[in-house]
């Protein structure tokens, strides 16, 4: 990303990821990018063992200087204003993935991509589902189909203890949102197993 663009940037509750996708919404921040939370429901309002829902918009406000977008009603402006370059939605939990293969809109996350989608702008989709391989594997190969659609590469996080399960490599989002930037998708989409 050589200028700065608009970020929307769409968390949902795989909340053991939060940690990792905020280093990368703080490294978003500090390159110049504008970013904008966007909480589901579940994420607006879950105390979990990773934090509080608190906590995390504190987090959230600190980081990106933004107000949260966290009511279908303040995510429905996002398209007919074109408040982005681009949406990510990061983690994108399988529950998620199934309401965008299937065009349900009842969060604020999914009419955000609704609205986002209106205007012929990239989303990407950074994947943490443990059935990401079974499942959400229909969704997933929907989505992968569709225009405007780009995923974070994903690897599996657990191949013995959970060999359904997928996680996208967060690190990557940054690259990810270059290459669909420019139409394309980053290569490769599936990842070997990490070193140890």
């Amino acid at each position: 990303m050589i200028a700065p663009i608009r970020i929307g940037f769409a968390l949902t509750g795989s909340f053991c990821t939060f940690r990792r996708v905020y280093s990368v919404i703080e490294e978003l921040c500090a390159a110049g990018h504008e970013v904008t939370p966007i909480l589901s429901f579940n994420a607006a309002q879950l105390d979990t063992r990773f934090g509080t829902a608190e906590e995390w918009r504190k987090r959230l406000m600190q980081a990106t200087g933004k107000p949260i977008i966290d009511t279908i009603t303040l995510a429905e402006p996002i398209g007919p204003k074109a408040m982005f370059d681009v949406l990510v939605v990061a983690p994108c939990t399988g529950n998620t993935l199934a309401k965008l293969a299937h065009g349900v809109t009842d969060t604020p996350v999914t009419m955000a991509v609704k609205s986002h989608l209106r205007g012929a702008k990239p989303v990407i989709l950074a994947l943490s589902t443990n059935d990401a391989l079974s499942g959400s594997a229909a969704n997933l190969g929907a989505l992968l189909n569709r225009k405007h659609y780009y995923f974070v590469p994903l690897r599996q996080d657990a191949p013995v203890a959970k060999p359904r399960s997928l996680v996208a490599e967060m690190e990557l989002l940054p690259q990810t949102i270059d290459a669909a930037l420019s139409g394309e998708q980053l290569q490769p989409l599936l990842l070997g197993p990490k070193e140890a």
